[in-house]
């Protein structure tokens, strides 16, 4: 996630002791501290540890960590962190307090955590939805659209109305992509629909992205989803009678009659391994990209008012993307102004990272 987290007070959770790499450019290992030594691991999160959403999925994966590693590592957590000047104060303490591997889970945080690890090369640093690499910082990412590719199967199976309410934070690439591979899997089964978008200007604000998705009822929508950091936009869904699909956690204790299905993140396996190689020596800054193929992200609990038809496809789209036999955003591709953006084909990874544009179906621009 990135842009700017909503400010408010921040708080620490002290130090909670107990208790195959994807392929990447390696840069290098900074000098660490004696192995016999537990790793000190900081965490930095952007908005508060609640019991669903982004920052739940990261500290689901902290305590994965944990679990698999126990005494050789403690770690610190600092959470409710804005993406400001704050977050570089931030993450200079948790290195002067002795860290030795720090995840700072926001692309907002990418900045900040360059400065700092220019600061501390002893120190390492692993930026989430980054892109920056240096000796001591490494990136790790998701492709959140293949997720989002096959929601969009079910969205556009369920829908009545033929409209879709997307709840938006910012409009950086990782969201257009979401937003773009949902409206085309739903396009694909029901080329009726129209996929309706809603800003919210923040990742998480309860209040706005309540807002939002009332916004995007109003429009029409009868199936929800969102890129937002809450369970807001469950609690509208379930509370409005329309269906929803959860992104980052299930949502199903907020949406318990609405929801469809969820597509949910899935950390631990990356942090215990590069815990266990700082711990190791063995580490080496790279981009790291997972996906379905690893269990990194995956669409979960689908209701049983699914039908099975739709639970097929959904099952052979999975397959297939783990496979490698289709991309969500192979084929012709154009955007929602007209314009062809792809005659045949897959894109680049470098387009995809830099997408900026909203493909046709989409109502609205790719700018909040």
């Amino acid at each position: 996630m990135a842009g700017l987290a909503s400010a408010g007070r921040r708080r620490v959770l002290g130090w909670l002791a107990a208790g195959a790499p994807i392929a990447g450019a390696a840069l290098g290992m900074p000098r660490l501290a004696r192995a016999a030594d537990p790793l000190s691991v900081g965490f930095v999160y952007m908005s508060p540890i609640t019991d669903a959403g982004w920052t739940r999925q990261h500290e689901d994966g902290r305590l994965a960590m944990v679990a698999a590693l126990g005494s050789r590592v403690a770690t610190r957590v600092v959470e409710n962190v804005p993406e400001n000047a704050d977050a570089e104060r931030v993450i200079r303490d948790l290195a002067r307090q002795g860290c030795k591997l720090v995840f700072t889970t926001s692309f907002g945080y990418m900045d900040a955590v360059m400065r700092v690890a220019r600061e501390f090369p002893g120190v390492v640093f692993d930026q989430a939805s980054g892109y920056r690499l240096a000796r001591n910082l490494g990136a790790y990412n998701i492709r959140f659209y293949e997720g989002r590719y096959l929601a969009g199967l079910v969205a556009g199976a369920m829908t009545r109305s033929h409209v879709l309410g997307y709840v938006a934070a910012l409009p950086i690439p990782e969201v257009i992509q979401g937003i773009n591979a949902f409206t085309l899997a739903a396009r694909s089964v029901n080329p009726k629909v129209q996929v309706r978008v809603v800003w919210t200007q923040n990742w998480f604000d309860p209040p706005r992205e309540r807002d939002a998705a009332q916004a995007v009822l109003r429009q029409g929508a009868d199936v929800l989803t969102n890129h937002s950091g809450s369970s807001a936009v469950a609690q509208a869904a379930e509370a409005a009678g329309a269906w929803m699909l959860g992104y980052t956690s299930d949502m199903s204790r907020y949406a318990p009659t609405r929801q469809l299905g969820a597509v949910v993140h899935r950390w631990g396996d990356h942090y215990i391994q590069a815990a266990r190689e700082v711990l190791d020596g063995t580490w080496a800054s790279r981009a790291i990209m997972g996906g379905l193929k690893d269990g990194m992200i995956a669409l979960e609990a689908l209701s049983p008012k699914v039908p099975q038809a739709v639970r097929a496809s959904v099952d052979e789209a999975r397959g297939k993307i783990a496979a490698g036999a289709l991309h969500p955003f192979g084929g012709r591709l154009v955007d929602n102004q007209g314009k062809v953006r792809q005659q045949s084909g897959v894109p680049s990874q470098k387009d995809v990272d830099h997408m900026d544009w909203f493909v046709e179906g989409v109502v609205g621009k790719a700018v909040a």
